[in-house]
């Protein structure tokens, strides 16, 4: 019996040390998309190759890890890393992995549109203004007002008096038989419409 109790032992350890492994490798998952989102795409890539290191192979975290790592060479613009990559990965065993890998290859492997200059838009560098904002308070601020003007304020003519408001108590609405002739006009026009479409 004490034969079993170590061997045991060790294989809890292992899997102790192989869940370590794991929540390790997604934890530099969910690091590297931060950075990755962020655009840091160096600190992306380490955090990915850190994560693939630690999972083990052929799990769908390794292939995530792996399709996140070929994005990363994409963006810094080591495309023949992230194609050699891919095409590694779209053999993962993983089905998923493998169908997301198939994808990016497609895009990846597209062939290049050349961009008429006249269709680009250059954006400004704007960190030099960031750096002379004592220079330049104004900055960002429109040059003009650009709320709507107001209306004039018109004067009443001297000796106009605005009236008291009336009282809704006092005001004469009329015969309340008016509003029922109304109705029975209009009754008895539908009943005539009636009797002429039968």
């Amino acid at each position: 019996m004490s034969d079993v109790t170590p061997d045991l032992s060790l294989s809890q350890a292992a899997d102790e040390t192989q869940d370590d492994a794991v929540v390790q490798a997604q934890t530099c998952l969910l690091q590297g998309q931060k950075a990755f989102e962020a655009g840091q795409y160096q600190a992306a890539m380490a955090q990915f190759e850190q994560g693939r290191a630690l999972a083990e192979a052929g799990t769908p975290l390794q292939g995530e890890l792996r399709i996140w790592l070929v994005m990363s060479y994409e963006a810094v613009g080591d495309r023949d890393r992230a194609l050699e990559l891919c095409r590694l990965v779209a053999k993962h065993p993983h089905m998923e992995t493998r169908k997301q890998a198939k994808q990016l290859l497609y895009i990846l492997e597209a062939p290049k549109l050349r961009m008429n200059p006249e269709w680009l838009t250059e954006i400004p560098d704007l960190t030099k203004i960031a750096s002379n904002k004592k220079e330049d308070k104004d900055w960002g601020r429109p040059m003009v007002n650009l709320s709507p003007p107001r209306p004039p304020k018109i004067k009443p003519p001297e000796g106009y008096v605005i009236p008291e408001p009336t009282d809704p108590s006092k005001v004469v609405m009329g015969d309340d038989r008016s509003l029922l002739w109304a109705l029975g006009m209009a009754i008895a026009v539908l009943l005539g419409l009636l009797v002429w479409a039968v």
